[in-house]
Formats: structure tokens, sequence, C-alpha cells
């Protein structure tokens, strides 16, 4: 079974952002156990009597405005925005990031998030494709922070499992999606900072959390199927996820 852990990153209703993120990384199973062992080694730095309590948001560490990130130096929550990341960025090769960023703008009246979620149903998808094409036959299965529109979420991936998506049908996913609680998970805190990374490459232009996991985002044939960049307003835009789509027509 392959997990695709997601979480969001920006606000919809927030007019000084451009864009809204959703996005996470998907794993086998079997590696949960090694990702969480490796991001309780860097919560025991911070705190190492009450590591466990440790949450890793990302946003919040960048803020530090709260406890325990308001004690550190903007290098040092940077750092460990950074730490976090290169979990990620040294992890198998089986593990891949996904995100699909969206220009809020380019998309008025449509329910972004919702958009984001189909947009990474099909490409998680189309991944699970290729590797049961390569004889690994497995099923995937959605897993999201419960703060995220669980009822809307949940029936959207019901639909897409009958009925598809604009892209394309849904063959892979086992199961409606699974809601936990961030605090509970570090694969969802991971996810977070994953949304985050490319939440500020986006909406910011600041690409030093990005670039330390853009080579993690699923590829093939030299394009970043799991990155998406929903926007209408650059049609030139030089974005990996941009300009590797448009070397290859017709791909999602």
């Amino acid at each position: 079974m392959h997990l695709l852990y997601l979480d969001d990153s920006g606000s919809v209703l927030n007019s000084n952002e451009e864009y809204i993120v959703l996005g996470g990384l998907s794993i086998y199973e079997t590696q949960g156990f090694y990702l969480s062992n490796e991001l309780d080694k860097i919560a025991q730095s911070v705190d190492p009597r009450n590591y466990g309590d440790i949450e890793f948001h990302a946003s919040e560490i960048f803020s530090r405005r709260t406890p325990p990130w308001d004690k550190l130096s903007r290098e040092e929550a940077q750092g460990i925005i950074k730490a976090v990341l290169k979990v990620l960025a040294t992890s198998s090769n089986s593990t891949y990031a996904f995100a699909c960023a969206i220009h809020k703008q380019s998309f008025l009246g449509n329910d972004c998030l919702n958009l984001a979620f189909e947009d990474l149903c099909q490409r998680f998808d189309t991944y699970l494709s290729k590797i049961n094409a390569e004889g690994d036959r497995q099923k995937g299965l959605l897993i999201l922070d419960e703060s995220s529109h669980e009822t809307t979420l949940q029936g959207l991936a019901n639909n897409f499992r009958k009925i598809g998506t604009q892209w394309g049908s849904i063959r892979h996913l086992a199961d409606t999606p699974f809601f936990v609680n961030s605090k509970a998970s570090r694969i969802i805190q991971l996810a977070d900072h994953v949304a985050y990374s490319v939440f500020r490459r986006y909406n910011q232009g600041d690409a030093n959390y990005f670039d330390i996991i853009a080579h993690n985002f699923f590829q093939a044939d030299g394009v970043f199927h799991g990155l998406a960049h929903k926007q209408k307003s650059n049609p030139l835009c030089v974005c990996l996820a941009c300009s590797t789509r448009r070397k290859v027509p017709n791909s999602i």
C-alpha cells in the first residue's frame, strides 16, 4: 500500500495571499516508522524531555510567535524547517513529493482547495498506474490533516473513484481519505512542510525551502508530474512544473 499524506498551506479567504497549496508526500507503508523516527530526533534537539509534545508546523516555526519556537533565533527556526525537509530529501527513492499550487485569481468562483485535491488525486493515481505497470501491484490511500475540509474532500474522493476527474478515471485508490490529527502524525507534519515550501516558492518567490526537496517530486519522461502550478496569468512561467510540462503536450 502506498500512502499519500496531504496538508494545505495558505488561505482561500486571505486576500493578501495569491496562492493556496495542497501538498505532501507519498510513502510505501513500511517507511512511516523510519521517517517518524528521524523527525523525533529533530524534536529531541528542541526539547529532549518532552519531544513527543513538539509538533512541526512550518508557518508557526517560521513566525516564531508561539512556544517553543519563540525562544529560537530566526536562523535557528529556519534551520529546523530545513532539517525537517531534509528528512524527505534524503529518504528512500520510493518516497515522492506531490503538490498543487493554485493561483486564486485565476480561478475565481471555484473552490481552489477542491481543485487542488482533484488534481492531486489524479497525479497520485498516475503514479500508482506507473508502478503497477512495472509489476508493483499496489493500491493507494489518502491521509489528510483533519483540519482540512473533511466532509467535502471525502465526498470528492468518493465521487472521483466512481466517475473520475476531469483528466480521467481513478483506478487505484483503496478507500475514501482518512483524516488524522496532525499532532499525532509526524508524516502529516512532514506533509505540512512540503506544502509550506511550495507555498513560499509561489507566494513569496522564496525557494530556499522548495529547493531542498525539488528533486523529490514525482517525475517521468522529464516532466514533474508530482508538481502542478495552476495559473492563467503567465503562459511563459519557467517554474519546474510549467516549463517541463510544456515540453510534453497533453501531460497532466
